[in-house]
């Protein structure tokens, strides 16, 4: 069977971004669902990390292939690290992020710009089917801005202000976010040390 990389996502928008990012490793890289993988797969560790991790192992074990998963969510200092690693959870997993970003902006309403900062967060977590298992992290800084903005970006990127960009990451081109997001990072990171692994 030839080589590929099993990504624990059903998104759209990050598979899209995954395989960008990954490209020059020349391995195909498959959503578990194209994979043939189903069911929830509970996520109850206590960190991106943990969570990654849990995600990797159970695709791993369904497939006997290699697997990558990610956690990743905003921190905003403001609100003491929340939504963190409940991001998606937020307010309920099938709440639509338009609310979501809405109810983060009316918690933050009058808080001043300098005490707006935040981060999106991503660990990326790999499990071999020999049981080596790798993790990552990546990190992009930037505020809570003070309304919605920008169409290209999916979840929170709407309301997190780039202040080197001088815009949203939902308004920089999806080149642009690889290169300074969270993601792009924790993937870069990772893809170095797959390449260790590889040697």
């Amino acid at each position: 069977m030839e080589k590929r990389i099993i990504f624990a996502t059903g998104n759209e928008g990050k598979m899209r971004e995954v395989r960008m990012i990954l490209a020059d490793l020349k391995l195909p890289v498959v959503s578990m669902k194209e994979a043939g993988v189903t069911g929830d797969i509970i996520e109850n560790g206590t960190t991106f990390e943990e969570n990654a991790l849990i995600k990797a192992r159970a695709v791993m074990e369904r497939t006997g292939e290699m697997a990558l998963a990610d956690d990743s969510g905003l921190e905003i200092d403001y609100l003491d690290g929340a939504p963190g690693i409940y991001s998606a959870r937020f307010m309920g997993e099938d709440t639509p992020y338009e609310k979501k970003n809405a109810a983060i902006l009316e918690k933050l309403s009058g808080v001043p710009e300098q005490e707006r900062t935040a981060r999106f967060v991503c660990a990326i977590a790999c499990v071999m089917p020999d049981g080596t298992e790798l993790t990552s992290r990546g990190t992009m800084e930037g505020r809570i801005a003070y309304e919605i903005r920008g169409e290209n970006g999916f979840g929170y990127d709407p309301i997190f202000y780039l202040p080197e960009c001088g815009c949203s990451s939902a308004q920089i081109s999806p080149e642009q976010k690889n290169e300074l997001s969270h993601r792009g990072k924790a993937l870069r990171s990772m893809k170095e040390k797959l390449r260790a692994y590889w040697e």
